[in-house]
This record gives structure tokens, C-alpha cells and sequence, in this order.
């Protein structure tokens, strides 16, 4: 139902201005949350059109899908044309799935915060690095109260913002049940591949890990496949560290693979690697354990709060570590086995109905 400035709100407002019809990154969270939140009676501020929910409509140029133009028109928009909305509709509090709401104004809202990767890893004139110094910390700081995706992310708001932890609450990510899970249908056998899911970003530890899938012992026997966007910053410097270590023949470079062909590939892989050196949550760990395929990832950040016990955990910085690793799993078939049963186990622990419920439960302390 389409509303206008005139309703009589008094109630939650929920910021999905951020929202694609395909939805990726923190538009996916935001598409899986908001069903959860439909016992606070909110209003949906949206660019499409929700039938059970009551919807104000919004302009359809704020996602990311409009790149660097879209991100700077949604950020003027909030600013200077949400506190208008919020007054005519009379809200008692917006909920903004990502860390951005109007500053200075006498609107109420509660953020969520995802990562602050752009700060620990900044990289020289990326405009992520001042939206992360300048803009957030006042986000967070006028905020009633922020929802993160990890306690590792928590721990970042404290370090870096100076934020009380009494202002915080760590709600893990989820994934879809229906997507992510053991099939049949797998790659045939003679493609044993070790498997990495990410961009290409330094932060994301691709060199280490080429080089530990180099000093495998029977790295003859095996290929390993990075499924993620090449991109022209960081992909060629991969693409020559494989060359000279005579690898070519074994590693794939595989590009974006689509949403649809992602369980196939996790399925038929022997494990995936994901040595990052930071996340705020780790999807494809989750994901990954959800298809009963073992895990090896970093026994930093949000990672071991996502794995568990189901998983290796590595130091990301120790190379020869993430090579032995690779062995085991290569190796011992009983270890492989534990692993994809305890990952499955780990994954149901993990729901958007638990996301959604809980942070229902944050957003009504403050209605």
C-alpha cells in the first residue's frame, strides 16, 4: 500500500532506499530483514512496491547499482530530504540497514554497521576511506543505538569510534537455506579443486594463498579455482605471481560466477580456502558449510565467531599454515567427512528468521 506525506504515522520508518531488484551485499541484508520486522508495523521507504507493508515511495536512483553517483545521491538525499519525511510522517524512529541517517537533525534511528574494512586496510584516494573517517563515526555517535554483524565488528565500533559497548548489539548474518545446500549434482571427479570465493582486494590474502597452493606436495593433483570479479587493480599482479610460479595450468581464475551456479561450485569443491585477513562477517563460510563443503579460514576477526569448531582455523599471515592445511584436507578422507558434518550442523544454527526476530527486539526498545 502506497501512503503519502499526509499519514498519520507515529511509528518506525525503515530506510530501503539501498535496495535492487537483484539485491547484493547490504542490499541482500536489507531484502532479508525487513520481513522480520513486520510485527513493529513499519513503514517501508522504497523505490518498489511491498503489498503486505505500507510503502512511501522513494526515488529509484539511490543503489549502488548507479556506482559512485547513486552512493553520493543517496547520502544528499538522507540528509536533506529524509528529515522531511520523518516529520510528515510523523516516525518515532528510522532504521537504516546500512551506517547512514541525517545528521543533526531531531530524528531518532538506529544504523546498522557492517565493516570497518575501509579504516584498517585504507587505500590511497578511495572515497570509502573519508565515508568511513568522517561520515559514519557521526552516524554512529547520533544514533540511539547500532546493530553489527559480528562481535569482531562491535570491537572495530569501540577501537576506532570510541562508541560504549552498551551501545552495540553484535546480530549475526544468515544465509538462504533453500539456495545453500548439499546437492548431487557436483563436478566430475577428475576436478578436484581447492575453491576461494571474494574479490581480489590485497585484504582478501589471494598472494598468500597462490603461494601456499604452490608448495602443496601434490599440487599436481589438484587445480584451485578463485570465483570472484577480476579486477584490473589487483587481478593482473595474481594472474603474474601464477605465471612465474608455474601454475598457470592449475589455477582458474573463474570471474563473477552467478548466484545461481554458486552451490554447484561450492558443492564440488574439496574445501574452500578463505584466508582473508579481515571480514565483518564471511559469507562464503557460511555458505559454504551450509553445502557440506570443509572450510579452512583465518582465526581472525568475525571468522571463528561464523565457523565455530566446524572449520580449520589458520594464522592468514603464516603461508606454510595454510599449506598444511590444504594437505589434510586433501589427504584424510575422515577429516573432510567431520568437517562436512559439523559444517552442516554450524550452518543451522544460522537463520534470517533469527536475524530478523532479534533485531525486531532492538528496534521496539526504542518505539
Amino acid at each position: 500500500m502506497r501512503i503519502s506525506d499526509n499519514y498519520i504515522s507515529n511509528q518506525l520508518i525503515i530506510n530501503l532506499s539501498i535496495l535492487l531488484p537483484q539485491p547484493t551485499g547490504i542490499s541482500n541484508y536489507a531484502q532479508n530483514i525487513f520481513p522480520y520486522l513486520k510485527s513493529l508495523e513499519p513503514i517501508l521507504l522504497t523505490a518498489q512496491n511491498y503489498s503486505e507493508f505500507k510503502c512511501y515511495q522513494v526515488p529509484n536512483t539511490l543503489t549502488p547499482a548507479q556506482g559512485t553517483k547513486g552512493h553520493l545521491r543517496r547520502l544528499l538525499w538522507t540528509q536533506f530530504q529524509l528529515p522531511q519525511i520523518y516529520k510528515n510522517l510523523k516516525s518515532r524512529l528510522l532504521f537504516s540497514p546500512l551506517p547512514e541517517a541525517p545528521l543533526y537533525s531531531n530524528g531518532r534511528f538506529v544504523v546498522m554497521s557492517h565493516d570497518l574494512i575501509p579504516l584498517r586496510f585504507p587505500k590511497r584516494f578511495s572515497p570509502l576511506t573519508p565515508y568511513h573517517r568522517y561520515y559514519i563515526p557521526q552516524v554512529l555517535k547520533q544514533a540511539q543505538h547500532i546493530i553489527c554483524n559480528s562481535q569482531a565488528t562491535a570491537q572495530d565500533i569501540i577501537d576506532f569510534y570510541q562508541i560504549p559497548a552498551s551501545k552495540i548489539t553484535p546480530i549475526p548474518l544468515a544465509y538462504n537455506r533453500q539456495h545453500f545446500r548439499q546437492i548431487q549434482e557436483k563436478c566430475p571427479e577428475h576436478r578436484r579443486y581447492f575453491l576461494y570465493l571474494g574479490r581480489h582486494d590485497p585484504y582478501k590474502n589471494l598472494h598468500r594463498l597462490i603461494a601456499a597452493f604452490a608448495a602443496l606436495p601434490s599440487r599436481g593433483e589438484y587445480e584451485i579455482w578463485l570465483a570472484g570479479p577480476v579486477d584490473s587493480r589487483y587481478t593482473p599482479v595474481l594472474q603474474t605471481q601464477v605465471t612465474e610460479l608455474g601454475i598457470t595450468e592449475q589455477v582458474k581464475f573463474l570471474n563473477y560466477v552467478s548466484y545461481n551456479e554458486l552451490p554447484k561450485i561450492i558443492n564440488g569443491a574439496i574445501a574452500l580456502v578463505f584466508p582473508s585477513l579481515w571480514e565483518g562477517f564471511g559469507f562464503p563460510v557460511l555458505e559454504a558449510m551450509a553445502c557440506g563443503t570443509p572450510v579452512i579460514t583465518s582465526n581472525l576477526s568475525s571468522l571463528p565467531e561464523v565457523a565455530g569448531e566446524a572449520a580449520i582455523l589458520i594464522n592468514p599471515y603464516n603461508t606454510a599454515e595454510i599449506t598444511e592445511s590444504m594437505r589434510i584436507i586433501a589427504e584424510d578422507m575422515e577429516v573432510r567427512s567431520h568437517l562436512s558434518t559439523q559444517g552442516i550442523k554450524r550452518a543451522n544454527q544460522f537463520s534470517w528468521e533469527k536475524t530478523g526476530l532479534a533485531t525486531a527486539e532492538v528496534l521496539s526498545r526504542y518505539l
